[in-house]
C-alpha cells in the first residue's frame, strides 16, 4: 500500500519487485534520475513518467534487467520506447 510520503516513482517498483529487491530497485531508479538530469537537465530533473513506464515494463520485475534497461534508457530512450511498444503490442494479441 502506498504511503503518503512515497515519491510517485516509488510506488510501482514496490509492487513489481520482490521484497528483498525493492530497496535496490529504488536506489537504482534514484541513480537513474540523477543520470537523466546530468544528460538532459537542467530542465529535466528526473526520468519522464513515460520512459519510467517503459523501463519498468521491460524489466519484468527482474533487478538485473532493470539495471540494463535503465542504463539503456539514459543512453537512448528511443530504443527502449520501441522495445516497450513491441512488448505492449504482443500483450494485446
Amino acid at each position: 500500500m502506498p504511503q503518503a510520503n512515497d515519491h510517485p516513482n516509488e510506488t510501482r517498483p514496490k509492487a513489481l519487485f520482490a521484497s528483498r529487491e525493492v530497496e535496490a530497485a529504488l536506489d537504482l531508479l534514484h541513480l537513474t534520475d540523477m543520470a537523466w538530469h546530468d544528460c538532459y537537465g537542467p530542465r529535466e530533473l528526473e526520468i519522464p513518467p513515460q520512459v519510467l513506464d517503459d523501463v519498468l515494463l521491460l524489466a519484468h520485475g527482474n533487478l538485473a534487467m532493470l539495471i540494463r534497461i535503465a542504463r539503456e534508457a539514459v543512453l537512448d530512450f528511443r530504443d527502449v520506447r520501441v522495445a516497450a511498444d513491441r512488448e505492449r503490442a504482443k500483450s494485446q494479441l
